[in-house]
């Protein structure tokens, strides 16, 4: 039985050599029996590296983020079908640079998180608050809030 997931995130790091040096040792590793999933969440661009290095590994692999919208003229977006096409199993929604930098809501969350599930993808909620809420006292408040977003939307349903 597995009972979590073990996903790292890359951000925005990376080169082709490093990544296959990498992505080498995560899978010499990673145990073949560990009760969990193992995987990786890495920039767009080197999707096709970690499938070409990663398929048959057990290591799984995914997108940083995930558009809200399935297809269209949005431009930069990448949509869950298109993380799926990479073989994609997961896709995280929420991050707090995602948050804080690029100004992602409550409500567009939700609505990413919603379309990483339409493409059949394990979708990777973060919530947290920042050091300001956090030195407030709200943490509570903010997490709840970001959770109901997603809730409203999706419902408390597993998968």
């Amino acid at each position: 039985m597995r009972i979590g997931h073990v996903v790292g995130n890359w951000k925005l790091n990376g080169s082709l050599s490093a990544n296959e040096a990498l992505l080498e040792a995560v899978k010499a590793a990673v145990p073949k029996s560990a009760g969990c999933r193992f995987g990786v969440c890495v920039p767009f661009p080197y999707l096709a590296q970690v499938k070409d290095l990663l398929t048959g590994s057990g290591v799984e692999w995914g997108g940083q983020d995930c558009s809200r919208f399935d297809k269209g003229a949005y431009t930069g977006e990448v949509s869950g079908a298109m993380l799926a096409e990479f073989g994609c199993t997961y896709a995280i929604v929420g991050h707090s640079e995602r948050r804080t930098v690029f100004g992602d809501t409550d409500g567009l969350v939700a609505e990413k998180f919603a379309a990483a599930r339409r493409s059949k993808l394990t979708a990777i909620l973060c919530v947290g608050e920042t050091l300001e809420e956090r030195e407030r006292g709200v943490t509570e408040e903010v997490l709840a809030r970001q959770l109901d977003a997603v809730l409203e939307q999706q419902g408390a349903a597993a998968p």
